[in-house]
């Protein structure tokens, strides 16, 4: 069967959007090939710094032929009804539709209609366009001839204007190849705004600038390194780590690692080139966690600590290289370090300074029976300059001062749900954004609650404080750490929720793909938070929103997906009106192992078959009575499951008022059984209508039954 693989190739695309980007493109390709009829075996999305790459193997050579029935009008249906019918099933005499009898509705024309299936290389051409000019990136840009005013050209390129291409960086190239493994393979022609695609891609930009001609998957890959571009962004990270793990090694030095970090160099370039660098070591008097971030910031190099040390670091940087430099890289080594020393250097100097603010532990201690520590204290004094005029967190919300006075009454009623000391949480909250006012943070704001930590330990503050102050800010993304001191829950909390609350107040909300102030960010935080540290929180209670509820349950979709949960399942626990996210999650967990177990299969067959007979009965306008009369009960099938019903919904709802979710499902399953056995040997719609309404009433005791858990009619399967 024949494979296909697409580059797009451009300039260099940011290194955040890359490994979604790749993701994006497979799965729109691959559904819009699906939905075109064909199916393939397998895909597989590759991204470097310059290029999207899709390879997809298996593909069908053509769509199968599709046999449509179209039903249409009576035969004796008025001359203008059938007319449509013809047009629309592509007919030119009623001769040609066929007329098929029921016994209920009488005759009524069928058109038989025949669609042949469409070559593979048809399909690709047709969607490919489509997709790349719709690409979702959070952010594009036109560029290139087509996007000079209608009714110019260049190169004979016509001007498209606003219509032209939109990419994240200019589009350079296309490569659509189709074919099977062994055999010729072609070239896939479609063209863009003048560039069309072909059998052409090229190399490094500096080290193989000539052109790469392409055939199948295995000769682009191959030729491709060799012109030094590694196409695998999970080989690029592996080399890298392990060639900074081995120079620093040799060096007498530990690597200091970060993910974070690795997935982004890696996304930096495409012939990775692993150098070490140094900075004076008087620099090391500056705190690690500030050298650390300001080299990570600012030159995307790695640190390191002397071995076997597990606090401070070295004087020596590793930093990554996209060029294998004849001189062994003394010049970008050089390069690098004259920046890491500058903005060290800046770090210092704004360190010291507001050091300076500061008086010594010693004499804090020996101050405090004489003085009000809480009126003298240097971070005190810079909150209360964040009332300025000049630290404005958004024009209708007020400046940081006042924001900060609301955090602390919304930190004063979240404190007894955490269990926090409430005394720890407002002195946290009080000194969370003071050292906003400071020079390293107004120089490095991404200092921010670090600064503000290492000012709080210097000043003596509890270690609880110290710690909420910088964690406050978390968690700022799905992979950052979540707090863990239950005074840092409390205020990151605070903080997020004072966030959505009052841009929801507002009327600043995310729109589509736009979210300019990360709101969707400050829920997931929420959610993690909410979820990753057992907290028990009636969101309700805080944000009074139905709207924002339904905000936070989309992120709390987003975040079970994400961990596995199938979406009919949340769907199934989760109600508008759901503000306890904790147990939504357990009730999602204790269900998904539940109608995994074949037990809950068949009790989820059952219940669906008793919902969908309730369904259609209250669809017609029966009122079904709310209690079964045991007094009607004829078969012994009908009275065993009523006995099951009593027993299994009083255990379950005992156990979900305990919230032991597991075994609420467990007492449930003991309804398997007797369901079964009701639908193999009771008729519902009994002659008599007191017994049909009576079992009417038993099916609805079922579906209650299960309801105390979740509502098995939003479970497919």
């Amino acid at each position: 069967m024949p494979d296909l693989l697409l580059e797009l190739r451009s300039e260099e695309i940011p290194a955040r959007m890359q490994r979604k980007a790749a993701g994006d493109l497979k799965k729109l390709v691959t559904d819009a090939l699906v939905e075109k009829g064909l199916t393939y075996d397998g895909a597989r999305e590759y991204w470097t710094p310059r290029r999207l790459t899709l390879d997809i193997r298996g593909l069908n050579a053509r769509s199968a032929d599709v046999r449509e029935e179209k039903k249409g009008p009576r035969t004796d249906a008025n001359e203008k009804a059938i007319e449509g019918f013809l047009r629309g099933a592509g007919l030119s005499d009623v001769s040609q539709a066929q007329v098929v009898s029921d016994p209920k509705k009488g005759d009524f024309y069928v058109a038989i209609v025949n669609k042949p299936g469409r070559a593979a290389e048809e399909i690709i051409a047709d969607v490919m366009p489509g997709i790349i000019r719709k690409f979702p990136w959070p952010v594009s840009m036109r560029s290139g001839p087509a996007s000079m005013p209608k009714g110019s050209s260049y190169g004979g390129i016509e001007g498209k204007g606003s219509e032209s291409l939109t990419w994240v960086r200019p589009l350079q190239s296309i490569v659509c190849m189709f074919g099977p493994e062994h055999d010729e393979t072609q070239v896939i022609p479609f063209e863009i705004d003048g560039i069309v695609a072909g059998n052409i891609t090229y190399g490094h930009r500096f080290h193989a600038p000539d052109a790469i001609t392409v055939r199948r998957f295995e000769d682009y890959s191959a030729n491709l390194e060799k012109a030094r571009v590694i196409l695998d962004a999970e080989r690029r990270k592996d080399i890298i780590l392990h060639d900074a793990k081995d120079l620093a090694f040799a060096n007498g030095l530990d690597l200091v690692e970060d993910e974070g970090l690795l997935e982004e160099v890696s996304g930096l370039v495409e012939w990775p080139q692993v150098l070490i660098g140094t900075f004076e070591e008087d620099y090391l008097e500056i705190p690690a966690e500030i050298i650390r971030l300001t080299i990570k910031t600012n030159q995307k190099c790695f640190v390191t600590r002397p071995q076997g040390v597990a606090e401070g670091l070295s004087n020596r940087f590793i930093l990554v290289s996209n060029i294998e430099a004849k001189d062994g890289g003394k010049e970008i080594i050089h390069g690098n370090g004259k920046v890491v020393r500058a903005r060290l250097s800046d770090a210092k100097h704004f360190w010291t300074r507001d050091q300076g603010d500061l008086p010594d532990l010693e004499t804090l201690t020996a101050s405090a029976a004489k003085f009000d520590l809480d009126l003298h204290k240097p971070l005190d004094q810079r909150m209360a300059k964040l009332d300025a005029l000049d630290v404005i967190f958004h024009a209708k919300l007020g400046t940081q001062g006042e924001r900060v006075s609301r955090i602390r009454e919304l930190a004063k009623q979240l404190a007894p749900v955490i269990g926090a000391d409430a005394a720890l949480v407002d002195r946290a909250v009080v000194l969370a954004k003071a050292d906003l006012r400071t020079e390293a943070v107004g120089e490095f704001p991404e200092l921010q609650g670090l600064m503000g930590r290492k000012y709080a330990t210097l000043q003596g503050e509890n270690e609880s404080v110290a710690a909420a102050i910088e964690d406050h800010y978390k968690p700022q993304g799905p992979s950052d750490r979540v707090p863990t001191d239950k005074v840092a829950i409390t205020v990151a909390l605070a903080d997020k929720l004072d966030t959505l609350v009052g841009f929801w107040a507002i009327d600043e909300k995310p729109t589509g793909s736009k979210d300019p102030f990360a709101l969707r960010r400050a829920a997931l935080g929420v959610v993690r938070m909410i979820l990753e540290r057992n907290v028990r929180l009636p969101l309700l209670s805080v944000v009074k929103d139905a709207d924002l509820l339904s905000f936070f349950h989309d992120r709390l979709k987003v975040y079970l997906r994400d961990l596995g949960a199938r979406y009919d399942l949340i769907e199934a626990v989760l109600t508008p009106e759901t503000d306890d996210l904790l147990m939504v999650a357990r009730r999602v967990e204790a269900l998904t192992a539940f109608v995994t177990d074949q037990d809950g299969i068949n009790l989820l067959a059952g219940t669906k078959r008793a919902t969908q007979l309730l369904a259609a009965e209250e669809k017609k306008g029966t009122v079904v009575a709310d209690s079964v009369s045991e007094e009607l009960l004829k078969l012994d099938a009908e009275k065993a499951l009523y006995a099951a019903i009593k027993t299994a919904s009083a255990d379950a709802a005992k156990a979900v008022e305990t919230e032991d979710f597991r075994s609420a499902m467990q007492a449930l399953s003991t309804l398997r059984a007797p369901v079964d056995k009701f639908f193999e040997d009771v008729l519902v719609n009994d002659e008599d209508n007191a017994i049909r309404a009576n079992r009417l009433a038993l099916l609805k005791a079922i579906r209650e039954a299960t309801g105390t858990v979740a509502d098995f009619s939003k479970i497919s399967g």
